[in-house]
């Protein structure tokens, strides 16, 4: 059976970012700081504590098999042209890593590549935060548009995206 993959795109300029920043305001107020990998520093062990998050958070996500390895993933998400260490949210509690947000560069749109967040810190708005602050980074890169895709089954990450302005793309 062929899945036909839920693909989103929100337009850069029309994203109402001071609707937002109620979740921004919210996780900071919780504790949770909000910082890129830029800021974090792009450091060897950073990218693995991310790798570990990715991998964590990305096994729920319907059908999405076995995960890379470190060194697939190093090649695929650090060694990409459209990798860019601002591109990348980490929410934290304490030294915790609790989520992420990952974008990638692509000319004139950017990517988000994967939002995913711990399963004991959900339902805190912790994504939105993290993605209100990427779609910042999109709006620095000069990028019209951010796009994405989810499995069908992915019904909260899509639902998410939606609140968020994203509509679906055209192919």
């Amino acid at each position: 059976m062929t899945v036909h993959w839920v693909k989103l795109e929100l337009d850069v300029a029309a994203f109402d970012a001071p609707r937002f920043e109620r979740y921004v305001s919210r996780c900071r107020a919780d504790g949770i700081r909000l910082a890129t990998l830029a800021e974090l520093g792009d450091t060897p062990e950073h990218r693995r504590a991310l790798y570990d998050l990715n991998k964590e958070c990305s096994a729920d996500i319907p059908e999405r098999g076995e995960f890379y390895s470190f060194e697939e993933y190093a090649e695929r998400r650090f060694e990409a042209a459209g990798y860019d260490p601002r591109g990348v949210v980490i929410a934290l509690d304490g030294e915790t890593w609790v989520g992420m947000a990952a974008t990638s560069v692509h000319g004139d749109f950017v990517f988000n590549e994967m939002t995913g967040v711990r399963a004991g810190y959900r339902g805190r708005g912790i994504a939105i935060a993290m993605k209100t602050l990427g779609l910042e980074f999109a709006k620095q890169c000069g990028a019209a548009t951010v796009r994405t895709f989810h499995h069908p089954a992915n019904a909260s990450a899509i639902a998410m995206n939606r609140r968020m302005g994203f509509v679906d793309a055209e192919d």
